[in-house]
């Protein structure tokens, strides 16, 4: 009702019990009231109707007030699951107060005669629904443009808050109707003959992890996948790792949002995994002529990747959702990972903890990747109950601030290190576990869970098969998996180069030059050495 205060309402002559309302522009909002009294006589006329409407009229979708009285009856009536016929709709409006203002038991009656038949009743009622959101939608932007004239009101502020109000009014339109079953089992049957005809038998995106690939058949289309670990374990390395994989090795469009790093800081940790160089080399420019060759070489896999970056601190779940649809729009974006989810906010929608806000983030992240119907993965913290166990591995409880991840994911894997506290490089039982990292995937909605053995070679901040590094693949076999070495990208020989006897490099490159004596150099990264490849908006 409050939409409806803000209109000035007028007697019509003649009748009462009839209003127009108008914006303060003067015009009249979109509106049909016959196709609304149409509704209400067919409600009235079918015991059944209401059930076909209720998910798409609220009183509030009427456009009449007195239309909405009637139908707040009708809505009460079925909500307590009782007749709606014209005599008990008068008795529910005599109960509310409202009879006499709806124009007594006389219009009532007239309502049920001006129909027939309650068969169309659900294409009328959508006609209503959408008339609704276009007033929604012009008093939304009216209030926008009446707060954007304000200077004392801050305007990024402002656009948070229109982007939160924007995103709850679409939600409000996310219905679909039910699928009869054959065209999904075509569907469905199309996708198995497709990984049928895959070499590697995945029907999702690769992500260069053997064992992991094998128990997921790849990450898989509208999937939310968390990944989650306590602070030091890798999680950022990792996913760096696997879009390293997707976006270079196998050319896999992918957009990586980090609210945590620059973009430039994430592009030296991906030199430092792609080169075999440390961190700190990378960042003092410290090289000896080897090491500028190798990452010379190993750049021209780099260049024209499909990999693309965004930094925006604090993003919120509706500058995700707009940067993202046009990222598959324009860019042909496969999978979306995010770093990570608690540093996002649910700026403009009005939520009373930051629990609910988290479970909001969580629950739109899988509507976005059901709506753009590709991978989304998202990092997450976990809370310190690990360091106060004698078991350090990770559980689902152990998911920081909301329930709601643990719900709404498909996939929850945990990154765990037992390297990390031990002293040793030893297990209890004397193990040499130095640079194991397991993969423990917690929860599968559509597969198993289990284990993956990887290897994390901290100098270069990578993820590697535990049999061989990640350029190890395993083949399954009769006798269960075979290792076969295949040839990462990054390491093959440039064909340009073998013919010229020597290393070639892209026309429009030159190769890096590095002081490797000095120690005052500047960091050879910071003055926009790495291509700025902004995201498309």
């Amino acid at each position: 009702m409050a939409e409806q205060q803000r209109y000035a309402y007028n007697k019509k002559k003649g009748d009462s019990n009839r209003r127009t309302i108008t914006d303060p522009t003067g015009k009249l909002p979109p509106n049909d009231t016959q196709i609304e009294e149409v509704v209400l006589g067919e409600l009235m006329l079918e015991k059944d109707a209401y059930m076909n409407v209720s998910d798409l009229l609220v009183p509030e979708s009427f456009y009449d007030p007195v239309n909405q009285k009637i139908y707040e009856a009708i809505q009460s009536l079925g909500l307590n699951q009782r007749p709606i016929d014209m005599l008990s709709v008068t008795e529910q409006l005599r109960v509310n107060g409202t009879l006499e203002d709806v124009g007594g038991p006389i219009h009532i009656t007239e309502l049920t005669t001006r129909v027939y038949s309650a068969a169309n009743v659900e294409y009328h009622a959508k006609i209503i629904a959408n008339k609704y959101l276009a007033r929604r939608l012009i008093t939304f932007a009216t209030e926008v443009e009446s707060k954007a004239f304000d200077e004392s009101n801050d305007v990024d502020e402002l656009m948070q808050q229109a982007e939160g109000e924007l995103f709850e009014i679409s939600q409000t339109q996310l219905k679909r109707d039910v699928t009869q079953i054959d065209p999904v089992l075509n569907l469905a049957l199309e996708q198995i003959q497709l990984a049928s005809q895959s070499e590697s038998g995945l029907s999702g995106l690769k992500t260069g992890y053997t064992q992991l690939d094998k128990m997921t058949s790849g990450w898989q289309n509208s999937d939310l996948i968390i990944i989650a670990a306590r602070p030091a374990m890798g999680k950022t390395a990792f996913v760096l790792s696997m879009a390293k994989n997707m976006a270079i090795d196998y050319n896999t469009p992918i957009a990586i949002f980090t609210l945590e790093m620059a973009n430039v800081q994430l592009v030296k940790r991906l030199l430092s995994n792609i080169a075999d160089l440390e961190g700190e080399k990378i960042k003092s420019g410290q090289l000896s002529p080897e090491e500028q060759d190798r990452l010379n070489e190993r750049l021209r896999g780099v260049y024209s990747a499909p990999l693309y970056l965004d930094e925006t601190p604090g993003l919120s779940i509706t500058e995700l959702r707009t940067k993202a649809r046009r990222l598959v729009r324009e860019r042909g974006v496969k999978m979306i990972m995010i770093d990570y989810l608690q540093l996002m906010t649910a700026s403009g929608m009005k939520l009373g903890s930051r629990e609910q806000e988290v479970s909001t983030i969580s629950r739109s992240l899988k509507a976005l990747a059901k709506e753009l119907n590709i991978p989304v993965i998202a990092l997450s913290q976990l809370n310190r109950s690990t360091e106060t166990r004698e078991d350090k591995r990770p559980v689902l409880s152990d998911l920081r601030e909301s329930g709601a991840i643990e719900q709404d994911a498909d996939i929850v894997c945990f990154i765990h290190r037992p390297e990390y506290y031990t002293r040793s490089g030893d297990d209890k039982e004397g193990n040499d576990i130095r640079g194991l990292a397991e993969l423990i995937v917690a929860k599968h909605r559509s597969g198993a869970v289990g284990d993956v053995k990887l290897r994390f070679v901290k100098q270069f901040a990578r993820f590697e098969n535990w049999e061989g590094g990640f350029d190890t693949f395993g083949v399954p076999g009769d006798e269960g998996t075979t290792s076969v070495r295949r040839e990462s990208k990054m390491n093959r020989p440039d064909p340009l180069a073998s013919a010229l006897g020597g290393d070639a490099l892209p026309e429009d490159m030159e190769p890096l030059k590095f002081n490797s004596g000095s120690s005052n150099t500047a960091d050879p990264f910071g003055g926009g050495f790495v291509p700025d490849t902004p995201l498309p908006f």
